[in-house]
């Protein structure tokens, strides 16, 4: 019963999820006057002009393209216990950023109406999205529980007016009972700051749970799955939660994992549903199974604006959803209802449908190489290396790759450092197909590599089990909602890690 009554209140979502296909242009318009009336009563609103903005060209003259430096001085007011600076009211949560592993965090506000408007609500859209593709589902019966592997840094209380952790101790500890109820593991575990002693807690509460759905990041979600299968010598994780039905994941590309949860998921109809989440807003969701892209959520809260990626740093070149193509790549520029005006999250993106307005990550905007004009993006580089894979038989961790500057012969290369989780039958077979994928995939990659000119073959280089764990852990960054920039057009990473004692 249970079960029943909690897909009907889902099938309620449904109506507003499918504007999304018909009303594109009066959800963004209403969350963008919605924005701006808010704005107004900000410090932020007051510096630009917000009470004479009266549509999206004011709005782009008015208030330039912010970064987190140019947010930096607002921000640190409000983490001092100011009010009505970027967001009217108080905001006591902010969200740490933990994503790759740069030297420096930020702090992200999260305010109350995103907590619900935006992350919240998207939790729900989620299941429901799931339920309505899928309305024999089971996954609330017989005591079903949802299981998010979050991050590993629990909230803590900065000073008496400001709470800060990663944005899933955030949410986690502004969940309500009712919702508390459905996940696992307990609260004390999911917010433990040690990450790996987190994963043995987790393995032994939830080895005799019914999880029945799972999210969280695809690498670090193998590494507890197989810790739970090795744990009750299992060889599938169905031996252990055989009603599993579903996994939501996201933050990285899941091509390059798909063949090993096949493996550990020996389910033909299992549900893979991919989210786009972040410190700074939940954005999209996989709305269709067997697609690569995702469906952007217009009625988030968050206004969404877009710089093509050949006119980077050229601010006046940003446009609005309504003026985009398929197939270019975008910068993605958001204005929030936690006061992220015109912020540059650093991602970039690529439409693949318009009405409706369906994206696919493409990497970040520092996170490329360009070294050679190659244009070398993660969306290249994570199709190649799911090739790799499945023509080597290998499995991997994770993996970074960097410029080789050119030597006295005058050509340059790419250095790979890959962690397998299963070696290559062959490594040179491997990089063989991943730079014949990468040219297949990139026509600037291609011409780069023609008679080994500019670029020559790339050298790959498998690392020991753990190295990428142990460069995490130097930085305090191991865990949970972590990753490993997989590009950089310098060596900084790379030469971090090779020297790594």
């Amino acid at each position: 019963m249970l079960n029943f009554w909690v897909k009907q209140y889902l099938k309620t979502c449904i109506p507003a999820i499918q504007r999304h296909y018909k009303d594109p242009e009066e959800l963004q318009g209403r969350v963008f006057k919605e924005l701006i009336t808010s704005g107004v009563f900000t410090r932020f609103g007051r510096d630009h002009g917000f009470a004479s903005i009266r549509n999206y060209e004011q709005f782009r003259r008015y208030v330039p393209i912010q970064n987190y430096d140019s947010l930096k001085g607002y921000i640190e007011e409000m983490m001092l216990g100011k009010s009505n600076v970027l967001w009217p009211g108080d905001i006591r949560w902010f969200a740490k950023t933990s994503g790759s592993a740069e030297d420096r965090s930020k702090f992200i506000p999260v305010s109350k109406q995103a907590i619900q408007d935006n992350h919240f609500k998207a939790g729900k859209d989620v299941l429901a999205i799931y339920a309505y593709q899928n309305p024999n589902t089971k996954i609330f019966s017989n005591g079903g529980r949802s299981m998010i592997l979050g991050g590993s840094k629990k909230v803590h209380e900065l000073n008496r007016y400001t709470k800060v952790g990663d944005v899933s101790a955030v949410l986690l500890s502004n969940l309500s009972p009712i919702a508390d109820y459905f996940r696992s593991p307990r609260r004390s575990i999911a917010l433990m700051d040690d990450w790996n002693l987190k994963l043995d807690k987790m393995v032994e509460e939830l080895v005799d749970v019914n999880v029945t759905n799972i999210s969280g990041v695809p690498s670090w979600m193998l590494v507890l799955l197989k810790k739970i299968m090795e744990y009750k010598g299992a060889e599938s994780i169905l031996d252990v939660w055989p009603n599993l039905e579903l996994f939501a994941h996201g933050a990285v590309k899941f091509e390059p994992y798909r063949e090993q949860f096949k493996q550990i998921i020996p389910k033909e109809d299992f549900f893979y549903l991919e989210t786009y989440n972040a410190s700074e807003g939940f954005f999209a969701i996989q709305d269709v199974k067997g697609r690569s892209d995702m469906l952007l959520m217009l009625n988030y809260g968050i206004f969404y604006e877009f710089i093509p990626m050949d006119k980077l740093n050229e601010p006046d070149a940003a446009i609005s959803i309504f003026d985009v193509k398929p197939g270019v790549n975008y910068a993605m520029v958001i204005s929030t209802n936690s006061g992220l005006w015109r912020y540059m999250i650093g991602d970039t993106v690529r439409f693949t449908s318009l009405y409706p307005f369906r994206i696919e990550i493409t990497g970040r905007t520092k996170h490329f190489i360009n070294a050679f004009g190659e244009e070398l993006m993660i969306d290249n580089t994570e199709k190649a290396i799911r090739e790799a894979c499945l023509a080597t038989g290998a499995a991997i961790v994770d993996y970074t790759a960097a410029p080789i500057f050119m030597s006295n012969d005058g050509t340059g290369g790419h250095e790979w450092l890959i962690e397998f989780d299963v070696e290559p039958n062959d490594l040179n077979k491997f990089a063989t197909i991943l730079d014949e994928s990468l040219r297949a995939l990139n026509s600037d990659y291609d011409a780069k590599r023609f008679g080994n000119l500019t670029l020559r073959f790339p050298i790959v280089k498998s690392v020991p089990k753990g190295t990428f764990n142990k460069w995490l852990s130097s930085k305090g960054r191991l865990g949970g909602q972590n990753k490993v920039p997989r590009l950089s057009n310098d060596r900084k990473y790379v030469e971090e890690i090779l020297n790594m004692d």
